[in-house]
């Protein structure tokens, strides 16, 4: 029997027979190690625990425990659900996909007969405790194209019939657990007993594959865990995610709706809403100047040859919207760089004048199914702080770290953590491979300069170039991307922009594009949910609220809300016949930050009493002091 070599990660070799398992290996090491183990690594590439190994090579088990385990216990029960599904509603029921997902996983069906609800979900998970009880080993088979497409045929599983022809491959792999069969890459763990831990969450539609033209799907999502304690706290962060749901708090506090009327995906900003966002650009407008940008503003359509120049029209237009006038042909701009790249056109530039850099809020409209449309996170039609800044080669390091720092004092600013990434070139890219790795190598180089750890992205640029793109970490964890910087030579190439060297010839500009918090409807949607609607004071469309204990002090509050007015403070009235405690939870229900309590002794000695909307009391303190006191606060966050 021939013997292969494995080698573990602490540097032991271990001598086995070829055929061996990582299951042996692990067994040969512990049986405590055996049962905890649920995959491995074998030279780099996930396998299940029942993987032959025919060759030396290196091992790593993965346990329980381990973090990369995580994605394999959610997608073992992911087919787990489905398996449950099946056992329940037999052939009314097609399965599909299950993948996991940075939550927990879904399963996706199709059933013309079945409407799932969280009503089901109890069924539904005891089945799946009784599979799990059943402790069935879950094994994984080779199979020709051929035979597979039989099988699913013969099972009236269209959709798995559907993959298997469209993956055009000679051989697939399938996982069986009992009587459910599954078509599936793997790895999974080697038996249903060792999915203990999950909950299913909702169910929502999914188009087939994304698109509107294929059959709606029924979408279970649902979550695993390794231990319950895990669950519990996943469960309890959820339930906070509920209570911040920017769509329930923008409705409480009246910030802005959406109206089928007015088309999916577009925004109606109400007054409270429109005064928010207003302060969010003005603080954008003023951060940009104090760096030296410019602000520009572009058309917001461009003829469509100009979109064809760019590489949109090519590689974008299914997410563009398009228009004629005068028989001609124009796009409604998704982006803003074309026109600011006309602005830098308009004269000669010396290489004195770089780096120009080009700000605008623009309106730009984007043509996204209808399926991703979330609240304010997905819309058709939102603003972005987008700038271009054209500058020489040899400004893109500079350039590039000032960016980055933007970016870390605005995230200071609103309290958020972040990390970033480095996403490099899609498969569906335009420009040179040589521009390609300048534009990535000038980007790396900025990240190693500035000691900000990074991890790589891999073919996740923009389709002109390589990009930085920043995760902001809100207060639940949760994760949001946002700003971006691209470094771009094709487009500058595309529209022949130059500017005039020290040797007075023409030389070629780098144009890097960004956008410090992105699009600012999302923007405000993660604001809404990582303060809970409770805005800091500096952006709170109503920054205190005066109510009068009795008739008797009206007259006194209405001088007070105009003092408070005129020393620029967002103020309100209320003079309503209700009760103090009524008007006071009120004030707090809507998260304004300070209530300022008029009875007969704060009108007698021309004061206000706050309270803070967390309850809090101060002392009584003159109305020209309470200005003071909200001018320091708001002068603490900007």
């Amino acid at each position: 029997m021939a013997i292969v070599k494995i080698e573990l990660p602490d540097g032991s070799v271990r001598e086995v027979e070829a055929g061996s398992t990582p299951y042996d290996v692990a067994l040969g090491i512990g049986e405590g190690l055996a049962r905890q183990s649920i995959a491995a690594r074998f030279d780099g590439q996930l396998v299940d625990m029942a993987t032959a190994l025919r060759s030396s090579g290196k091992l790593a088990l993965i346990t329980q425990n381990a973090p990369e385990a995580l994605e394999i216990l959610r997608h073992s029960s992911a087919h787990l659900m489905a398996q449950a599904v099946k056992s329940l509603y037999g052939d009314d029921v097609q399965v599909t996909i299950g993948p996991s997902i940075d939550t927990g996983f879904y399963y996706d069906f199709f059933s013309d007969k079945k409407t799932f609800a969280p009503e089901d979900f109890e069924a539904i998970e005891k089945k799946m405790a009784e599979l799990s009880k059943a402790d069935l080993q879950i094994t994984r088979e080779e199979m020709s194209s051929a035979n597979a497409i039989k099988l699913f045929k013969s099972l009236g599983e269209n959709y798995k019939v559907e993959l298997i022809e469209d993956l055009g491959e000679t051989n697939v792999s399938l996982y069986r657990q009992g009587d459910f069969v599954d078509l599936c890459r793997g790895p999974h763990v080697p038996r249903t007993g060792m999915l203990k831990v999950y909950k299913l969450i909702s169910v929502a539609g999914a188009y087939w594959r994304g698109s509107e033209k294929n059959a709606m799907l029924q979408r279970i999502y649902a979550t695993a865990f390794s231990d319950k304690k895990q669950l519990k706290a996943h469960l309890a962060r959820l339930e906070e995610a509920k209570k911040r749901d920017h769509r329930k708090l923008g409705r409480e506090l009246d910030l802005f709706s959406f109206s089928e009327e007015a088309g999916a995906g577009l925004v109606i900003w109400h007054p409270k809403g429109a005064l928010l966002r207003s302060l969010i650009e003005d603080f954008e407008r003023k951060e940009h100047l104090k760096r030296g940008y410019d602000l520009v503003v572009g058309p917001q359509i461009l003829k469509t040859e100009l979109w064809k120049t760019s590489g949109h029209y090519e590689n974008y237009r299914e997410n563009m919207y398009f228009t004629e006038v005068d028989e001609q042909s124009y796009g409604i701009k998704p982006m803003n760089c074309l026109a600011h790249m006309l602005v830098y056109k308009s004269k000669l530039r010396s290489y004195r004048d770089l780096p120009q850099r080009y700000f605008e809020l623009g309106v730009v409209h984007r043509h996204e199914k209808s399926g991703v449309l979330h609240g304010l996170m997905r819309v058709r039609g939102f603003t972005q702080d987008d700038a271009h800044i054209i500058c020489r080669p040899d400004q893109i390091d500079a350039e590039v770290k000032g960016v980055m720092k933007f970016v870390q004092d605005v995230a200071e600013i609103f309290g958020f953590r972040y990390r970033m990434e480095l996403s490099t070139r899609p498969e569906k890219a335009i420009g040179s491979d040589a521009d390609w790795e300048r534009a990535t190598s000038a980007l790396r180089s900025a990240l190693d300069d500035s000691g900000q750890p990074y991890e790589i992205n891999e073919g996740d640029g923009a389709f002109y170039g390589p990009k930085i793109d920043v995760k902001l970490k809100d207060a639940l964890d949760r994760e949001w991307q946002c700003a971006t910087i691209q470094c771009d030579f094709t487009l500058p190439e595309r529209f022949d922009l130059t500017y005039v060297g020290a040797d007075g010839e023409k030389h070629r500009p780098v144009m890097l594009h960004r956008v410090i918090v992105g699009s600012i409807e999302r923007f405000i949607g993660i604001l809404i949910e990582h303060y809970a609607g409770s805005f800091p004071l500096w952006i709170s469309p109503v920054q205190a609220v005066v109510v009068n204990v009795t008739d008797k002090q009206a007259e006194y509050v209405q001088k007070v809300e105009a003092q408070l007015r005129e020393a620029g403070i967002r103020v309100q009235t209320d003079l309503r016949n209700e009760k103090l405690g009524f008007k006071i939870r009120e004030a707090q229900m809507n998260k304004i930050p300070y209530m300022l309590v008029v009875g007969d002794r704060e009108m007698e000695e021309g004061k206000v009493a706050p309270r803070f909307r967390d309850g809090t009391s101060l002392d009584p303190m003159t109305v020209e002091e309470f200005i003071r006191f909200a001018a320091e606060e708001v002068g603490r966050f900007h």
